[in-house]
């Protein structure tokens, strides 16, 4: 039996919601994929030698940069086992329509696999930035520092202290600014 022209509208209607994932997990993709460059180029920096970090600190920095690498590379490949499974459901979905054969457990099984294959890959890139989280350093100033003894800054829109602020760096008196 030939496929009848008007079920390819139906067909492509049915395959526009798993092109909307398919989108979404391109921007996943993207988003793995620059935290891996970025923790090549770190890696990379340590094996030059342009990280000043003690003995100690540098080999865990060197094992946890290797732990990083391998959860954003297994999340890269489970992101994109689920990327390659709804371009399957897509594919499925046209053939079931012209091809006019019963594929529904074909489909639902390909698109649970998608679901399973997005869980796996956001549960390492989860972890990953959990240890990244983990293993980061932020340096807060104390009293002492000069960034906790500077003056701050007047706030936009406020005239009496922008003006103020003004008058002390030119070194004007509050009378003569006054009279401008």
């Amino acid at each position: 039996m030939m496929p009848d022209i008007t079920d390819l509208p139906k067909a492509i209607q049915l395959a526009l919601t798993p092109v909307f994932l398919l989108t979404g997990i391109g921007g996943l993709l993207s988003v793995m994929s620059g935290r891996l460059s970025r923790i090549v180029d770190r890696g990379r920096a340590l094996a030059r030698g342009d990280v000043g970090l003690e003995h100690v600190s540098l080999e865990l920095e060197a094992q946890t940069l290797e732990q990083r690498r391998r959860l954003a590379s297994a999340a890269i490949t489970a992101t994109t086992i689920g990327a390659l499974s709804v371009c399957l459901v897509i594919a499925a979905i046209f053939v079931e329509v012209m091809l006019q054969t019963p594929l529904q457990w074909v489909i639902g099984a390909l698109f649970a696999t998608t679901m399973l294959a997005l869980v796996v890959g956001l549960t390492f890139l989860l972890r990953e930035t959990h240890l990244a989280m983990h293993t980061l350093r932020i340096v807060v100033p104390t009293r002492g520092d000069v960034l906790a003894t500077r003056r701050p800054t007047p706030i936009a829109g406020d005239s009496y202290s922008i003006a103020a602020e003004s008058r002390r760096v030119a070194g004007d008196s509050p009378r003569a600014a006054h009279h401008l």
